[in-house]
């Protein structure tokens, strides 16, 4: 398995792995710490793992806008250590983030397949003062305010 493929973190592993209640914020916090930060190691490569993980024929060159199964199921099994959750300050969502284009290639950020449903996971990241959001409304808004995030829709 290449360093690009593993499902795990390099180095030591913590005890605990945070659960997220809404797979969306989870990538959200997979985007900052695998591609911002470089904490969470190490960075997917979806050619890679399309080589060495998927039995079918997956042709790059082709229009992907939608989510590749296998891939999504990598990003669920993936733990993201609790103990990497205060470095998260900022989630900054947007059509052209990496972990996106991993997952579907060609996906224009145009319609809701990213859109997080459920900010409770909020509550895991105590320094989480800063989120743009894809399609949500006013409402979630306010209330992720009234939490002390500065958010705002993309």
């Amino acid at each position: 398995m290449s360093d690009s493929t593993k499902t795990q973190p390099a180095g030591d592993l913590p005890s605990e792995a945070i659960d997220f209640a809404d797979f969306n914020f989870k990538l959200a916090v997979i985007q900052e710490l695998m591609y911002e930060q470089e904490l969470l190691t190490p960075q997917f490569v979806l050619a890679d793992f399309l080589e060495e993980h998927v039995d079918r024929e997956i042709d790059l060159s082709q229009e992907i806008t939608e989510p590749i199964p296998e891939v999504l199921e990598y990003f669920r099994s993936l733990p993201v250590p609790s103990e990497y959750a205060p470095s998260v300050e900022e989630l900054f969502q947007d059509g052209g983030n990496d972990i996106y284009l991993e997952i579907a290639p060609q996906w224009g950020g145009d319609d809701s397949t990213f859109d997080i449903a459920d900010f409770t996971d909020t509550r895991h990241f105590p320094n989480l003062t800063s989120m743009t959001l894809l399609g949500v409304d006013d409402e979630v808004i306010e209330g992720l305010r009234r939490k002390g995030i500065d958010a705002q829709l993309l």
